[in-house]
């Protein structure tokens, strides 16, 4: 009877590892399409590109979703007994920065690129090349780091 055991627990491996492998071979589209659906949460392949961050549809989310986190800010401000920010003039204040040359950065950091830009033109003097325009370059470095 034991003999017999052994026999059936060998043959029962022996046939789930055939099934096993020719289900891996055989098998349909089937396990690629579970979690897919019209409840599931795809990969991302069914969105379309988003927009370039400097698009008006980016800036009017961004805008949005910084005019929320002021009012859940307003909230918290009002429960503690302080009086609330004008939204619109915050969102103005915090948005304002980087759209421009003619923008006023905050000065440590237009400071600190004037030095970066004077050191790059001693070194291009040394090279024998022509220095840059310092104020030009200034509103260049600021203008890609917003």
């Amino acid at each position: 009877m034991q003999d017999a055991l052994g026999i059936v627990i060998f043959a029962t491996v022996i046939i789930a590892a055939i099934i096993a492998v020719g289900s891996l071979f055989f098998r349909n589209d089937l396990y690629d399409q579970i979690g897919s659906g019209g409840l599931s949460l795809n990969d991302g392949k069914d969105r379309g590109p988003a927009p370039t961050p400097t698009s008006p549809a980016a800036v009017a989310v961004r805008d949005e979703e910084i005019r929320q986190m002021l009012e859940a800010q307003n909230a918290r401000r009002e429960r503690r007994g302080q009086p609330p920010l004008d939204i619109e003039e915050e969102l103005r204040r915090l948005t304002a920065g980087g759209r421009g040359p003619d923008s006023s950065a905050d000065p440590e950091l237009r400071d600190e690129v004037r030095q970066l830009v004077l050191a790059r033109n001693a070194r291009r003097l040394r090279r024998g090349q022509e220095p840059l325009d310092v104020e030009a370059e200034i509103d260049r470095q600021l203008a890609e780091l917003a």
